[in-house]
């Protein structure tokens, strides 16, 4: 590991692990004090690829819905959360301070290995054979893994801070703890799971 020299807002540092060999390629730590490319990759095929894996989960959380308005909870009153890429940056500052004062461990590597845990290595697809519709397993890329384990962390704490007085930042936190301990009460990781067993129940 390389000691990097910009840190995540000016305090987490870059450096650390990523055990999973297929991810690895795939989840960006670019040095950024502020992760945001302001839609650099956008256009771009598999350019999300080049983004922030920081970014790319403030992405996941600018959601609209009612969710979104618990989400956004004090910064946006009410208003949602879409578009607001700074107020999700926000809670994720803040829910990262509840990991490293529960964990003791850098936030970003906490990140990463809720990633590694929650991404799916088989999902299912349909296929029409004589006008019948069946469901077959298929292997999931690295890339479509990372967009479920994104994906599924923010639901997950879509889910921990709806009707209850949760915060987001500890909502997010919980759920980023948990599914770095691949605990099955994590939202993120029972989804895997699932995912999981009914690609197995298609092969």
């Amino acid at each position: 590991m390389e000691v990097s020299a910009l840190k995540l807002f000016g305090r987490w540092d870059y450096a650390v692990e990523v055990k999973d060999m297929g991810l690895k390629r795939y989840i960006n730590l670019n040095q950024r004090d502020i992760p945001i490319t302001h839609g650099k990759f956008a256009n771009k095929q598999f350019g999300k690829a080049n983004v922030n894996v920081v970014e790319r989960l403030a992405n996941k959380l600018m959601r609209s819905g009612q969710g979104a308005k618990k989400m956004a909870g004090k910064y946006l009153r009410g208003r949602g959360n879409t578009g607001n890429k700074l107020n999700a940056l926000r809670i994720i500052e803040n829910a990262f301070e509840l990991i490293e004062k529960k964990t003791k461990k850098n936030p970003v590597q906490v990140l990463v290995d809720a990633l590694q845990n929650t991404g799916p290595s088989e999902e299912t697809t349909s296929i029409i054979y004589g006008g019948i519709r069946y469901h077959q397993a298929i292997d999931a890329s690295a890339l479509r893994r990372l967009d479920f384990a994104l994906k599924n962390l923010a639901l997950g704490a879509f889910a921990r801070s709806f009707n209850v007085k949760t915060s987001v930042e500890e909502a997010l936190a919980d759920e980023l703890v948990l599914a770095a301990n691949n605990d099955t009460k994590s939202f993120a990781v029972s989804r895997k799971e699932e995912t999981e067993r009914i690609a197995a129940s298609s092969r």
